[in-house]
């Protein structure tokens, strides 16, 4: 009988770094200080649901960043990640016994925001909660850019490509509310699994379309004489061609793929019929926000106050406090590797317990003198 997987806190405190930046991103991007309610609905944003003040037979709202902290500070919150053109809600109707902090000022309502079952803490087809108790199978969770409804990997239907995270995905969903769509997968979408197996066991596919044939399309050499104002078609170019692909499951659609879609007058009238006039605009994926906040994160940095003090301080003083830094560092996670060991919870009380005893060896290696080498 093989012993149950488990994660120490040393475990979560010796997270990749490269998720601790992605995490980070996410919250950087956003103004933590501020409701962003007088922005209007913001192009994209972090975002939190209130569990205590929304339960699950109110309605759904939606709060930013800043008012998580100031308040909804000790609440129940479920975190949505990053939602596109969303009005914080924080205060209004929706909050039965709660006025905003930051910006009371508010109307009732925000009828152009969009809601999902995201919004109790519930997600993917099988809505369920993230993370899963009761769920024992280690997946990966991916939101799609169309509803932004986060899916575990194995409900998407199809094969996940490796590199994902610096893909985009639209689930299927998505896709055949869409139709569209599957001509465009056909030609820029990252090769699905099932057409590739296809091709090595010598069955019948459509995928002999040469990729200048297809980059002949999508790149402006698709357009009409200079006398005519618009711009040939690219998605009827594409649909000419004739490359079908199978319908089902999601579609991952690597970077840049929404600078080859059409357009033209009619392309983007029916891109805003359907809610979709996002997918011409590359700054709105999710990548190009966290590149923003990773910038203002290390703008921060290079103005942060330590970092200054400490470069006012000479080079011994400067070794004092990083060997400091360095030994509670080392005590936290020894300290808290006991908590783990032992299953037991850390409580407030343990944390100010293990601060007044550094504090309490501070002061008896001050007491007892300085020692010096010769």
């Amino acid at each position: 009988m093989c012993e149950e997987q488990t994660i120490s806190l040393v475990d979560v405190l010796e997270e990749d770094e490269e998720l601790e930046e992605e995490a980070s991103a996410v919250l950087a991007g956003s103004d933590s200080d501020h409701c962003s309610y007088p922005q209007g609905y913001v192009k994209r944003q972090a975002l939190y649901a209130c569990s205590t003040c929304t339960p699950k037979d109110g309605e759904a709202a939606g709060v930013c960043l800043a008012c998580s902290y100031k308040c909804h500070e000790g609440h129940d919150l479920f975190e949505l990640y990053t939602k596109r053109n969303f009005r914080c809600d924080c205060g209004n109707t929706k909050f039965a016994e709660l006025q905003c902090k930051l910006y009371p000022d508010k109307d009732e309502v925000n009828s152009l925001n969009k809601y999902s079952h995201n919004f109790f803490g519930v997600y993917c087809t099988c809505g369920r909660p993230y993370p899963d108790p009761d769920d024992q199978v280690e997946d990966q969770m991916i939101q799609c850019v169309v509803c932004e409804d986060w899916l575990h990997g194995r409900h998407l239907g199809c094969v996940v490509p490796d590199s994902v995270e610096l893909q985009e995905m639209i689930c299927e969903s998505c896709m055949n509310k869409n139709s569209f769509l599957w001509t465009y997968a056909a030609h820029l979408a990252v090769p699905d699994e099932a057409v590739q197996v296809k091709e090595e066991t010598g069955g019948e596919s459509n995928t002999n379309i040469s990729n200048k044939q297809v980059d002949d399309v999508t790149e402006p050499i698709c357009k009409r004489s200079r006398e005519e104002a618009e711009p040939c078609c690219r998605l009827k170019a594409l649909e000419m061609l004739g490359q079908k692909r199978t319908q089902s499951g999601a579609v991952f659609w690597p970077s840049a793929w929404r600078s080859k879609l059409c357009s033209c007058n009619t392309c983007q009238e029916h891109l805003s019929a359907a809610g979709l006039s996002f997918l011409l605009d590359e700054s709105d994926t999710v990548l190009a926000y966290e590149k923003k906040g990773k910038s203002n994160e290390h703008e921060q940095q290079g103005q942060d106050p330590l970092m200054l003090a400490l470069d006012n301080l000479n080079r011994v003083q400067q070794l004092e406090i990083i060997h400091g830094y360095n030994d509670m560092k080392t005590e936290l996670k020894d300290f808290l590797q006991r908590f783990a060991a032992e299953g037991k919870v850390v409580t407030p009380e343990d944390i100010r317990q293990f601060f007044e005893q550094q504090q309490s060896r501070k002061r008896r290696r001050v007491d007892a003198g300085h020692f010096y080498c010769t």
